[in-house]
């Protein structure tokens, strides 16, 4: 059927007969299950591997697993707990709240004798330093214990049934890859790849080791960024304990607008992404909307105090228990205007009269069981993809990727290759002094596409910190159609320069190349921002620490 028709530019160049078999195939993968429906999904975000219309179709399917008894759940908390159910729950809602292809969630309260004393500790337990920010934002007051929890719980035989399931997609990937072509797209390798990615969620210990993680790498940033905390001592291979988190779904807000915090929303969630792939090398891989929770808190002091009272006397300690039941009574009074059935305007003028009222947004974060942290060699083939975009390189930019690919010998007509990058960034240059107008996204779809019709083969894990930028640059347009990554990246290279300044042993963290191409990439974007500087307004200036950049 791929082969059946003639080539149609509506269709971005596929056959009658391919889009055709698309659908039968996509409709097949989620008859054979979670597994093959994950397949899909994962799939559909490698567009350097397979046509763009094909994975708009496989990015449709949604993971519904079925639910498991109530009976397991019941057997599994007891045995962790090490007690009977009714003993372990104050209250425990029998519905999931969420059911996947490996695990299924509930929400329940912990009695407090149940709580380990580890847990009863705030969130933030030391006080966070900040430098001086323009506009001065305020982070969430540290969080108190709360018994509120969400229960993940693996399905019966899941781990069987993935291996037979990947077991049944190995013999078909070696199989196809006898076909002349196909030998490019490492078939096997590509099966394996998906299937450590499954297996890693398979041990609900390695979720719990990343939120561990992530709290600790944000705790003294300056951004109201959050993590449900795990309880670690009740967290196994089959079950994971965490604070449930009572916030708002993104999506409310990309359906029904942001209204005056649309900006703010856009820019927390790049500059948190920014700070995972730039300074920790540490990135959540599965940042769809569905992952990204909002909720609203109040500054703990005024505008005055914030930017000035807390450098000279210190700030009051709120009261905590008070302030995160305003935060909870937020949430109660904006998810029914997120309905459908809400009266229109409603959703927009309760977000205005929070503004006025001078509450700030937080993002929580959540499902960090997939994660990707860069090999030197990649981070450094993306810091160079980076620069070249900032230094408007593109031809040498496609001879690297062609050298530094996993299969280069495999790799068809890399002179136009070279010469297709070099057009996509001189297409940059000319609007270097708009930078707003570049949607990064649009460089690295045209990036991958050219790498997929050039058989440039790419490492998977680089591929996925391209595509989390993709979705969300996505995501940041929704909110803010003038959102720019170009821009929010300068104030988090001057803090890696910073770092190699005044932590020398934080550099044994980066290879030299690495060094090397993230010192290249902050020169050319200082550079080009003091240009900027010249058409900006004095709140840019500030904001970015134009006139004083700390270096």
């Amino acid at each position: 059927m791929l082969v059946v028709g003639k080539s149609e530019k509506k269709l971005d160049g596929d056959r009658w007969g391919a889009v055709w078999w698309y659908g039968l195939l996509t409709a097949q993968m989620q008859r054979a299950g979670p597994t093959f429906t994950k397949l899909a999904q994962w799939a559909a975000s490698r567009k350097d591997l397979f046509p763009s219309l094909l994975c708009e179709k496989l990015g449709r399917l949604h993971s519904n697993g079925k639910p498991h008894s109530f009976s397991h759940t019941r057997r599994v908390v007891e045995r962790v707990f090490r007690a009977p159910f009714d003993e372990v729950f104050e209250s425990f809602d029998r519905t999931p709240i969420g059911c996947g292809a490996i695990a299924q969630v509930y929400k329940g309260r912990l009695k407090q004798s149940v709580l380990p004393p580890s847990y009863l500790n705030p969130r933030h337990p030391h006080e966070r330093r900040f430098p001086p920010q323009f506009p001065p934002t305020s982070p969430p007051p540290s969080s108190p214990p709360s018994a509120e929890v969400a229960i993940k719980i693996l399905h019966p035989r899941v781990e069987k049934t993935i291996n037979r399931d990947l077991r049944i997609m190995s013999f078909f990937a070696r199989a196809l890859s006898l076909i002349p072509g196909v030998q490019w797209l490492s078939l096997p390798e590509e099966v394996e790849v998906f299937g450590g990615m499954m297996r890693s969620q398979l041990d609900l210990r390695e979720e719990a080791s990343n939120l561990r993680r992530f709290e600790k790498n944000f705790e003294n940033r300056q951004s109201a960024i959050g993590f449900p905390r795990p309880v670690e001592e009740y967290s196994t291979r089959d079950i994971l304990v965490e604070e449930y988190e009572n916030a708002l779904p993104l999506p409310a807000f990309l359906k029904h607008g942001g209204g005056p915090f649309d900006e703010q929303l856009a820019n927390m969630g790049l500059d948190a992404f920014l700070n995972m792939l730039l300074l920790d090398n540490f990135v959540h891989t599965d940042l769809h909307p569905g992952n990204i929770m909002v909720k609203f808190y109040k500054p703990s002091t005024g505008f005055f105090f914030k930017l000035i009272g807390n450098k000279l006397f210190g700030t009051p300690k709120p009261n905590e228990e008070a302030l995160f039941a305003e935060s909870d009574a937020i949430v109660g009074r904006l998810k029914p205007l997120a309905q459908s059935d809400a009266p229109e305007g409603a959703w927009l003028s309760e977000l205005n009269q929070l503004h006025e009222e001078g509450y700030l947004p937080e993002l929580i974060f959540v499902d960090t069981g997939l994660v990707t942290t860069l090999s030197p060699t990649n981070r450094r083939n993306f810091l160079d993809l980076f620069q070249a975009i900032a230094v408007f390189d593109g031809y040498r930019a496609g001879q690297l990727m062609i050298e530094r690919c996993r299969t280069p010998d495999l790799a068809i007509d890399t002179e136009t290759f070279a010469l297709k990058m070099q057009h996509l960034i001189l297409s940059v240059k000319s609007k270097t002094f708009s930078l707003a107008q570049i949607r990064i996204s649009d460089v690295l779809s045209e990036v991958l596409t050219a790498v997929r019709t050039h058989h440039v083969k790419m490492e998977a894990d680089f591929v996925n910190t391209v595509i989390s930028i993709l979705l969300l640059e996505g995501i940041g347009r929704q909110l803010d159609s003038n959102m720019d990554l170009f821009r929010s990246a300068v104030p988090i290279l001057r803090q890696v320069g910073r770092q190699m300044g005044s932590r020398p042993g934080q550099i044994k963290e980066y290879d030299m190349g690495s060094l090397t191409a993230i010192a290249k990439v902050w020169v050319w974007m200082e550079a080009r921002e003091l240009a900027n500087a010249a058409f900006s307004s004095i709140d840019e200036i500030m904001r970015y620490d134009w006139l004083t950049p700390n270096i």
